[in-house]
């Protein structure tokens, strides 16, 4: 279980994020929504160790995780799908998966057959290079790479970002595939509405650097959870 305790995140003398708590259990997705601009994202870099905290706690599994780096956190089993994808152009598919081989004990430095089995095309393109595939197919990779990890938590950024609709729903399959197997915490930032409430069982809305709402599924009514995340 990922939990975060009033965790407060400033850049410089601006704050971004203000006492934001949040659990993420194995076997559920937890979707983090609201407009541009109140902190989704920089929410999931804390988490991921890639920005520093100001205030709070963040821990995994009951162990306080709060100040370690992004490898130190990624060694024990905070997987980060960043905005972007981060996908390495000049690098095969194969090689980018390699590169998660970092954060894993040298015994375990393979790709899973699993993740060819969830992602059928990066097989088939394992030898060409990051640059030349499509969004979409970089957004899987991007997403694969997290799971080379073998993470227990998996942070998801805006995964939907510039891709054509029938990747998104294979996208969406795969994290329900993911949530079903019950060993991983799955925490998503989304925008597109309708995949977002499809998948989640926990709704987290954030205004201005702060929670708002927070709710299962069966508490947070669809009505209101449109109204909080509408401009």
């Amino acid at each position: 279980m990922l939990q975060v305790d009033r965790l407060d995140l400033h850049y410089g003398h601006s704050q971004i994020l203000d006492g934001v708590s949040l659990e993420a259990c194995p076997g559920e997705v937890t979707c983090v929504m609201g407009t541009n601009g109140v902190g989704k994202t920089s929410l999931l870099k804390a988490l991921a160790g890639r920005h520093p905290t100001s205030r709070g706690e963040i821990r995994l599994d009951g162990d306080a995780v709060t100040g370690l780096s992004a490898h130190a956190k990624a060694r024990r089993g905070i997987g980060y799908v960043p905005q972007g994808r981060e996908v390495f152009p000049l690098l095969t598919v194969r090689e980018n998966l390699e590169t998660a081989f970092a954060g894993l004990p040298r015994a375990e430095r393979k790709v899973p057959d699993e993740i060819y089995e969830l992602f059928p095309v990066l097989h088939e393109m394992r030898h060409r290079r990051g640059g030349d595939l499509s969004g979409g197919q970089q957004q899987q990779l991007s997403i694969a790479r997290a799971l080379v990890l073998k993470p227990r938590v998996l942070l998801l950024d805006e995964p939907t970002e510039g891709i054509q609709p029938n990747i998104i729903a294979q996208i969406g399959r795969v994290i329900s595939k993911l949530r079903d197997r019950g060993d991983m915490a799955i925490v998503l930032v989304e925008q597109y509405f309708d995949f977002a409430y499809d998948l989640a069982d926990r709704f987290v809305v954030m205004r201005r650097g702060a929670v708002t709402l927070s709710g299962a599924r069966d508490d947070v009514p669809r009505e209101r959870l449109l109204s909080e995340v509408s401009v």
